[in-house]
């Protein structure tokens, strides 16, 4: 019996479900499946934000929740938080706040953490305690796993994995030498 490839290619392309950094029409598009307690994924952060002011508008971002439960028992929840600060159009405020404190994402941090967003914090603990944002998370997960992810970060540019993420200081030279197949 054979087992199915992993696929190096990102299911689903970008799309408006995702959250995004730039402009669609921009020529390069680097996706990251992340997970919030994940130590390189701060890392990876600082990479991203130096390849951001360096491109400008030719490079669109998008996160994608990879929370892994069994390594990091936070994450989940912390992509939770995430998508509650996402309702209140502050998704990447939140973001950028979970991964500078990644060693502080129990609840009461992240309520702490949504009051300093200035989030309307009786919505945001109503959405937290209900799980609503549970099945977004999913669909990510999904799709990682529909495209071969089997660790954070992973990265994808321009709809193809990037398969030297051990070497993050490469991978805005992967960028410039990207193109679409």
């Amino acid at each position: 019996m054979t087992l199915p490839q992993k696929s190096s290619r990102l299911i689903p392309p970008v799309g408006d479900f995702d959250h995004c950094q730039g402009s669609p029409t921009a020529k390069f598009t680097l996706v990251q499946y992340g997970d919030y307690q994940c130590p390189f994924c701060r890392i990876a952060h600082s990479f991203i934000s130096s390849i951001q002011q360096q491109l400008g508008e030719q490079l669109r971002f998008v996160f994608r929740h990879f929370p892994q439960p069994h390594l990091h028992p936070e994450a989940h929840h912390a992509a939770e938080a995430a998508e509650a600060a996402a309702s209140q159009n502050k998704f990447w405020d939140m973001h950028t706040h979970l991964l500078q404190h990644q060693s502080q994402l129990a609840d009461s941090y992240l309520v702490e953490y949504a009051i300093s967003l200035y989030l309307d914090v009786d919505q945001f603990l109503a959405e937290m305690a209900s799980d609503c944002h549970t099945a977004r998370i999913q669909t990510d997960i999904e799709s990682g796993v529909q495209s071969g992810v089997i660790k954070t970060p992973t990265f994808f540019i321009n709809g193809l994995k990037y398969s030297d993420d051990s070497h993050l200081e490469k991978l805005l030279e992967a960028i410039l030498q990207a193109s679409y197949e």
